[in-house]
């Protein structure tokens, strides 16, 4: 499956590239089937069947292969240069050898620290990176426990500053010590949502619940907004599931008022008990994410958000479900419809997959595994219509055809 030949006519050429033989899943324009893709100007510009290819520069046979927008990763930590949390992932290394185009920052960066987290990481990564800011005016660390470092308008006056910034986030406060004066129950929630009532965005939390005083039920049913995210939801703390094995009524309340759920896998914050049972039981999360730092990338807990969308696959999720809550979904929850979406005039952002049939296991954060049958694989990504990976060569000649180029030596 090398790449066609230029075509000889010049003056004919209408496209940058082809993707053509393709099975095409854009849940965002509702079209599944065999639909060749073309790209001019690093954007998508024209989609259907049986495409030309006397009119592109180059066309690449993606026959038997699925073609789909970039995946969309609404929780990793990529801030390299945080001060608080050595375990952040360089985005470039991690995103496209699994057809991720897009990943937003979780937290990492406060207020305070966002300049240069843009700065150092944002502005220089080719990946594209967005971000939810802390409510912690530095971010991760000792300042997500203290509300004092909790300046809902210092956050939103960031927050509108950037247009790097899609929402606002909280995490890990206060899940042991008693309460006192100071650290009241639900006060990293609240700054947050104040944050996110200023600036109009959504707030994405990370929880522990503590009832009474702080119950699941009440983060879920009244302190969250419609729009505002839940992540890591079939973690093992939340009573997704009741004692006589049903669904937790109060999560599907929760979802008809708006608010939306996030896997966030990470380390410890996926659990088959909770969300095989849940699905079984026709509650799916909205979006499929990793919550990707070197503490699971290193360990093969997860390795990226297709290895998420790999896991839903064999736990009986259909595929182009899979691949709207890995693209289309999380780009509409982070107020960013023009992303995983392959409409014309979109970004060129491209993953084309391949889907291995064989016997496979896939093991959650409490180390118990599921077996399946099926995997997807990246073949190639393109952001902005740039090749950004090829996993075997598909888009290159093989050597005793290659172009007097690459006989000189350089």
């Amino acid at each position: 499956m090398a790449a066609a030949s230029t075509p000889a006519r010049a003056d004919a050429l209408r496209f940058d590239l082809l993707l053509q033989g393709g099975y095409l899943i854009d849940p965002a324009h509702g079209r599944s089937g065999l639909l060749d893709i073309a790209v001019a100007g690093g954007r998508v510009a024209a989609v259907d069947a049986h495409l030309p290819a006397d009119t592109a520069q180059q066309v690449i046979d993606v026959t038997g292969m699925y073609v789909v927008p970039g995946l969309v990763d609404i929780h990793v930590h990529c801030h390299v240069f945080s001060e608080n949390f050595s375990g952040c992932i360089v985005a470039d290394g991690q995103s496209w050898r699994a057809g991720v185009t897009t990943m937003v920052d979780a937290g990492t960066a406060g207020p305070l620290d966002f300049g240069r987290f843009k700065e150092r990481v944002i502005d220089k990564s080719r990946t594209r990176i967005l971000a939810f800011i802390n409510i912690a005016d530095h971010g991760m660390g000792a300042g997500e426990q203290d509300p004092a470092h909790m300046l809902p308008d210092l956050c939103a006056g960031v927050c509108r500053a950037f247009k790097e910034i899609v929402g606002v986030k909280t995490a890990h406060y206060w899940t042991r010590q008693p309460w006192d004066e100071q650290h009241p129950p639900w006060a990293s929630v609240d700054r947050a949502v104040q944050a996110g009532e200023l600036c109009q965005m959504p707030v994405m939390v990370d929880f522990w619940p503590r009832p009474p005083e702080r119950s699941y039920e009440e983060l879920i049913l009244q302190r969250l907004r419609p729009g505002d995210i839940h992540t890591h939801v079939f973690a093992q703390q939340h009573p997704i599931i009741l004692d006589d094995g049903r669904l937790n009524p109060a999560l599907v309340a929760a979802r008809q008022r708006g608010v939306r759920f996030d896997v966030g896998h990470g380390a410890g914050s996926f659990w088959f008990r909770n969300g095989v049972r849940a699905l079984e039981q026709g509650f799916p999360p909205d979006s499929l994410s990793t919550d990707l730092h070197t503490g699971n990338a290193a360990t093969g807990l997860v390795t990226s958000i297709l290895e998420v969308c790999n896991k839903y696959l064999n736990m009986g999720m259909g595929l182009d479900e899979v691949i709207q809550r890995a693209t289309t979904v999380p780009a509409h929850l982070i107020g960013r419809s023009e992303l995983g979406q392959l409409g014309v005039g979109a970004a060129a952002d491209i993953a084309v997959l391949r889907l291995v049939q064989g016997q496979f296991g896939f093991f959650d954060c409490g180390r118990a595994k599921i077996t399946g049958d099926r995997k997807l694989e990246v073949q190639l990504t393109y952001q902005g219509g740039q090749l950004m990976y090829d996993a075997s060569g598909l888009t290159m000649p093989r050597w005793q055809e290659a172009p007097p180029a690459y006989w000189v030596c350089r």
